[in-house]
């Protein structure tokens, strides 16, 4: 008797297991799932906060390529690059950015660009400024990412994209030099970027195929 109670006991104990198992698995796949839309539904977000949808009836989110590592960029690996289309024509593109020299730190940005070479928008997605000072770059506690909109590589002279205590024609924070020219000269590099590979950043999937320009 002691031996069959061991092994009822054992069997319920290994189904019960088996149960559980199951349970944990399809909790993290249905989890996992949940993850992966919120995740894309916040990269979307920002996406349509630089082009809005009025812009462009693409989905940027698959109209998407793997950029290679560049200085300009200041990326530390290869990221993803987005382009938004309005009835196949490319309208603007979103590259990612890293400003290397903030006061903390990395900053991780993307820069919307328009297809006639001035800004579109920029976002800063990451950074370790410091509250109060530098990290009035975050468009949540202050508006002067704004202030980039419109602007290009003419309008200001690239020799004047720098905050005015360097002579350039960007703002700087009370107290804080070091965090706004990082994002600036940034935004600066990712438009002779655009200017260097703007036939390739802006071809249509058939160009892409056949080689065409």
């Amino acid at each position: 008797m002691l031996i069959e109670s061991i092994s009822r006991n054992a069997l319920l104990l290994g189904v019960f297991a088996l149960v559980s198992t199951a349970i944990i698995a399809a909790t993290f796949l249905n989890t996992q799932d949940s993850i992966a839309e919120n995740i894309r539904k916040a990269e979307e977000k920002a996406l349509l906060e630089i082009v809005p949808r009025s812009r462009h009836n693409n989905s940027m989110l698959n109209d998407a390529q793997a950029i290679a590592d560049t200085a300009l960029l200041g990326l530390h690996s290869g990221k993803t690059m987005y382009v938004a289309r309005q009835n196949n024509k490319p309208v603007a593109v979103i590259l990612p950015a890293t400003a290397t020299d903030g006061y903390s730190g990395d900053i991780d940005m993307i820069i919307g660009i328009n297809s006639n070479g001035t800004v579109a928008g920029v976002r800063v997605l990451s950074h370790r400024e410091t509250p109060g000072l530098g990290d009035a770059i975050d468009r949540r506690k202050s508006p002067w990412i704004d202030g980039f909109a419109g602007k290009s590589l003419a309008n200001p002279n690239i020799d004047r994209w720098t905050v005015k205590k360097d002579g350039g024609d960007f703002d700087q924070f009370t107290g804080a030099t070091i965090t706004p020219r990082a994002v600036i000269q940034a935004v600066a590099r990712a438009l002779q970027y655009f200017q260097t590979n703007q036939l390739q950043l802006l071809s249509t999937p058939e160009q892409e195929i056949s080689g065409d320009e």
